[in-house]
């Protein structure tokens, strides 16, 4: 089966598992919803595979040295500036030891910097670096470039409707921590 095909019985892409009404689409509680959180499920976890290939070359597009993971770090060390590194894996929900040995890899490779806090001279503050900043902005105009041209024939309502679902399922994640 390829990417294309998720459907196991039907080949229909992205189709149902199961034919509606059949004796495993009801679900365990005979939700309505279980054919389409079947479909979702199916969905989801080829846009995460997907996705796992995509974050390999972003990475790499940012630096030939740097982990997937990093980029992350990046992105929120763009939008929320300066920061400790306690406060950025709680931001991100991983643990401290995980995101130091990442962080110590941007160092390295010239990335982030860490400095000292200026409220408290006991602890260090991460920020981009300038060539930090200018890898990452130029990776992420090539990213919305590409999807751009992947959803060229998409109309703008659309992707909106996409982002705003994408928007509240990534919230619902939020809400169960």
């Amino acid at each position: 089966m390829n990417e294309t095909d998720e459907s196991p019985s039907t080949g229909a892409p992205g189709g149902p598992a199961e034919p509606a009404g059949s004796a495993g689409s009801a679900g365990p509680a005979g939700s309505a919803l279980s054919d389409p959180i079947e479909h979702l499920e199916q969905q989801l976890s080829m846009l995460w595979r997907r996705s796992r290939s995509i974050s390999q070359r972003v990475a790499r597009d940012v630096h030939p040295e740097m982990e997937p993971a990093a980029y992350g770090l990046l992105v929120i060390l763009q939008k929320e500036g300066a920061m400790r590194l306690t406060d950025l894996a709680a931001n991100i929900g991983i643990g401290k030891p995980s995101v130091s040995r990442q962080i110590s890899l941007l160092e390295d490779i010239g990335l982030v910097r860490k400095q000292a806090d200026p409220f408290d001279g006991r602890a260090q503050t991460l920020t981009l670096t300038e060539e930090g900043s200018v890898q990452l902005a130029r990776t992420q105009l090539a990213r919305k470039q590409a999807f751009r041209n992947r959803l060229a024939g998409w109309s703008a309502d659309d992707v909106e409707t996409l982002a705003a679902l994408l928007t509240r399922l990534n919230e619902e994640y939020t809400n169960e921590a």
